[in-house]
């Protein structure tokens, strides 16, 4: 991503991840990774605007996010600015009618400066996304309502930046990618388990999955 891009996480249940980066990048202090969820903090469990710099619309009500990318993107082929607005989906959130109004808008406007990354671990709160809704085959439906889309492995860094790198993959088309992914990989216990979409790790869990992830003894 370059400095005109913008990025929009629909998916604000993923905010930890978009916190570490901003306190990577010096946005955030990194102390203030310590009052995560915490009474009081601004590090809510779903990311706010109020006092956090980086983060420009509360997200987690899910399927705003796409709808919100898609109006940045239009004021930016309007106003002829460069950059790319970059949206991260979680599959789950794919069941909601919201994510393909604005699919449908996007294609019709021919946003090419729109991306949606899909993480597709195939799990969501109450059970698996292709029981829960008829989710899949997903990569088709996208292509379906007018995307250029690739599917890749969200495990793989390097097909990940290859794919953010050649967006838009279709001139005045918007852009889908969908990761693979499995939520909880590295971890043994809590790979592709649903209990882990809820469940806090207590001081055993942590230390076992740290173990695991960093290739220690427990």
């Amino acid at each position: 991503m370059g400095p005109d891009d913008r990025f929009i996480l629909s998916k604000g249940h993923g905010c930890m991840s978009l916190y570490a980066t901003l306190a990577e990048k010096g946005v955030l202090p990194a102390a203030m990774l310590e009052t995560y969820a915490q009474d009081g903090s601004k590090l809510a469990e779903h990311p706010s605007p109020k006092g956090i710099p980086g983060i420009e619309v509360a997200t987690g009500s899910l399927g705003h996010g796409l709808s919100i990318g898609a109006g940045a993107a239009l004021a930016r082929q309007m106003d002829r600015r460069p950059g790319t607005t970059f949206v991260m989906l979680s599959d789950g959130e794919c069941n909601e009618g919201s994510i393909w109004e604005a699919a449908m808008f996007a294609a019709g406007r021919q946003l090419d400066n729109l991306a949606v990354i899909v993480d597709y671990n195939k799990l969501q709160a109450m059970g698996r996304s292709n029981e829960v809704t008829a989710l899949g085959p997903l990569a088709e439906k996208w292509r379906a309502f007018g995307w250029a889309t690739r599917e890749i492995d969200g495990h793989d860094m390097g097909a990940v930046v290859e794919a953010l790198e050649s967006v838009p993959f279709k001139a005045r088309r918007p852009t889908a990618i969908v990761a693979h992914t499995v939520k909880g990989k590295g971890v043994s216990f809590m790979e592709d388990d649903l209990e882990w979409h809820y469940r806090p790790p207590n001081a055993d869990d942590l230390a076992r999955a740290l173990a695991e992830i960093y290739g220690e003894q427990p």
